[in-house]
């Protein structure tokens, strides 16, 4: 795994509907963390929704990596990342970053490279744990994936 000196953490909610820990956002935060212990990143972004006032996957996810022991001034939360294409392009933008690692499980990584190439970024992937195959989350993800070629369209035409 190459060095990049930003690590982007894509957000999930940390808590399942039906309540419990969700899996995806456990070893998300795992994957982020094995990155900065190794070296691998210097600095976390933190990026995720923040939309309501209850909710703030940044901010749970800052507080579960600074348990794990990961210094908060190494941690920067992005409080907008509300979808895919919103993170990788307020990590470009406002944090002035063009190369960097995306840490999200293989299907959402696949998809958020994507999108970072067709802004001319210079992205790679770490792919956090996943479960076995989920027919939920992969249904989603096909819908997800056609939205980003949408979003992907629209941004450049």
């Amino acid at each position: 795994m190459p060095y990049n000196t930003f690590g982007v953490v894509l957000g999930t909610s940390k808590y399942l509907h039906g309540g419990g820990i969700n899996a995806y956002f456990k070893y998300r935060i795992d994957a982020a963390y094995f990155l900065f212990r190794y070296k691998k990143v210097r600095y976390i972004i933190v990026s995720g929704d923040n939309r309501e006032k209850n909710y703030n996957e940044p901010k749970m996810m800052k507080k579960e990596l600074i348990k794990k022991g990961i210094p908060s001034n190494f941690i920067y939360e992005d409080f907008y990342g509300i979808s895919t294409l919103h993170s990788i392009l307020r990590v470009h933008k406002v944090f002035h970053q063009k190369k960097f690692t995306i840490i999200s499980q293989k299907f959402h990584n696949e998809r958020a490279i994507f999108i970072g190439n067709c802004l001319g970024l210079d992205v790679i992937g770490f792919n956090a744990r996943s479960l076995t195959f989920d027919k939920k989350i992969h249904f989603r993800e096909v819908f997800a994936r056609i939205k980003a070629l949408w979003d992907v369209f629209c941004f450049f035409y």
